[in-house]
Parts: C-alpha cells; structure tokens; sequence
C-alpha cells in the first residue's frame, strides 16, 4: 500500500482474526458532518498494487454504521480494479434523518481481497435448462 497524500494514514487492518474484511479509516483532519440523505467522498490516504488481473479489491459497507445510523456507500460496493493506482476513496450516504459526523480516523468502510474471473461474452441463442429456470426474485420461496 502506498499514500498519495503527504499525510500518513491508518493501514486497513483486519478487526479480529476471523474478519473478512480490513477496515478503512477516514482521512480527514477535521471532522465531517454529513447531513441526512447527503452523500460525500471521504479519503483514506491510500493507494494499492494487486497482484494481477486475477484479484479485484472491494469495498463494502460496515454494518454497525448502516445499521446504527443509516451510513452507507453511496454506490453499494466499491470495485477496485487490478490496474488502479489511485487513492482508494470512500463514498458515503447517510439515509437517516439524523445528521453524523465522521471522524479523523474513524473506520468507515471494509476492504476486501478476492479472487475474479475475467470472461468473454458471447451471445446465444438459448441456455441449459435448470431446475430453476428463469425464475427470478423471490421465486424459491420466502
């Protein structure tokens, strides 16, 4: 991981050994309030090297801030292709009717690391038949 900015941010870091994702941290200098239903970007200092088109990094939502106070990401997951050299940034969106403020350092996202398969469309005429068919949302049940 590398830092854009002059400024040294907080490393993701995995919460517990069972974590799957390593939480990303706001790096502001000051804190920041985001209003109800407002949306901002919030930088984490950072910049990563992936090893190969085989990997992809994503960000996702942390649970305890889009359960507890309505924040978060303002485009659902994040996708951090293998090829990009910038600043990993955060959006967020606070659906509360309650505004919250964000702190300097403060976690605000999970970053993780997993495998991606690249593919080739192709176009058809028809597809194997399976059990389930075309049956879309909620077709299997509650």
């Amino acid at each position: 991981m590398a830092t854009p900015q002059g400024r040294l941010p907080d490393l993701p870091r995995h919460a517990t050994c069972g974590s799957a994702g390593a939480d990303l941290h706001a790096n502001i200098d000051e804190a920041m309030t985001l209003a109800p239903m407002a949306r901002a970007v919030i930088p984490t200092g950072l910049a990563l090297e992936l090893p190969g088109a085989g990997y992809g990094a994503f960000v996702f939502a942390r649970s305890g801030l889009g359960i507890r106070h309505g924040l978060t990401l303002s485009n659902g997951v994040g996708v951090i292709d293998s090829d990009y050299r910038g600043e990993i940034s955060v959006g967020l969106v606070n659906l509360s009717d309650t505004p919250y403020t964000i702190q300097p350092g403060e976690r605000i996202a999970q970053l993780c690391i997993l495998p991606v398969a690249q593919f080739t469309a192709v176009e058809a005429e028809e597809l194997t038949q399976t059990g389930r068919g075309s049956g879309g949302f909620g077709s299997t049940g509650r």
